[in-house]
């Protein structure tokens, strides 16, 4: 298997001019990107009442997903760290409004602006700490903590992702759940190696008894993106995972600060009488007093 991207470089510097151009280019990517695409918009369950809705499309590289949103009559903001990304999409002549922003350092919209979210195999990438100052666990707090306040009440966010392995999705689950969403995750595919997809759905707000998780798809694979698939399998039968009903794990008790390693009264007379065998001067005489717990005062 190849190495993954993230594992080679940043974003915006794998994604550089010849990777941008080279990715756009391929038909099997824009193919992929597509059915990804239409899937995510499935999974967000629009109202099919004919009115254009804003969406945000996180990690939008060239537009290829932009491109899905606009056939279905909805506007959308597209935003990309990588600066060659958006200029291939501009060259594109793509519908959507594009930004220039790093995902980890949170969103800058308005609270409830937006009536939904999706993205493309973009936020594992917040995973990994290809700088000093970036932290995983910080930048995913950044991104779903401000997600959650752009997004309307209700709506719901779709992110496609790469996992590397369980223990990044249950971090990225993990900080969706902190952040205040419901929903689960969705798997299509889960019986199969290299076409297993991933797709975090989320609600904004507390879980509705009315809405119940969408089931993930299985029968005929989706095509596979080598370049950035990297699925190690993980995951078993199911197709869904509820995040809401995730538990956080119990804290360790921490050694020597609990009340019973309080040392009593032999084993300070022996502590005692091991300086006095050194040699140490002023060790204090035993009385009775040695070893009494001393009366709390309020």
């Amino acid at each position: 298997m190849s190495i993954r991207p993230e594992r080679q470089a940043p974003p915006e510097i794998f994604y550089n001019d010849r990777e941008a151009r080279k990715y756009t280019s391929s038909s099997r990517i824009v193919k992929i990107q597509e059915k990804l695409s239409e899937r995510a918009l499935e999974l967000l369950a629009l109202p099919d009442d004919g009115v254009a809705r804003l969406l945000l499309d996180i990690g939008c590289g060239s537009g290829l997903s932009g491109e899905t949103l606009s056939e279905n009559g909805h506007q959308w903001i597209g935003m990309d760290i990588s600066e060659s990304m958006l200029e291939v999409a501009v060259e594109r002549e793509t519908e959507g409004d594009l930004m220039l922003s790093d995902i980890g350092q949170g969103l800058p919209f308005r609270p409830g602006t937006l009536d939904g979210a999706i993205s493309i195999s973009a936020v594992q990438w917040l995973c990994n700490a290809d700088k000093t100052c970036n932290h995983p666990r910080l930048r995913l707090k950044a991104f779903f903590g401000t997600l959650y306040k752009c997004l309307a009440r209700g709506a719901r966010a779709v992110l496609q992702i790469y996992p590397e392995n369980a223990a990044q999705l249950e971090m990225i689950s993990s900080a969706a759940m902190k952040s205040g969403f419901s929903g689960g995750l969705v798997v299509d595919y889960p019986h199969s190696t290299r076409a297993k997809k991933y797709f975090l759905v989320l609600s904004c707000g507390p879980p509705s008894t009315s809405t119940a998780l969408p089931k993930g798809k299985e029968g005929d694979e989706m095509m596979t993106d080598s370049d950035e698939s990297g699925s190690d399998g993980e995951g078993g039968d199911d197709t869904t995972v509820n995040v809401s009903e995730r538990q956080r794990p119990a804290k360790k008790q921490r050694r020597g600060n609990s009340k019973t390693s309080v040392k009593g009264r032999s084993w300070i007379i022996k502590k005692k009488e091991q300086r006095r065998h050194r040699g140490y001067a002023n060790v204090p005489e035993d009385s009775k007093y040695t070893g009494r717990k001393r009366k709390t005062h309020f």
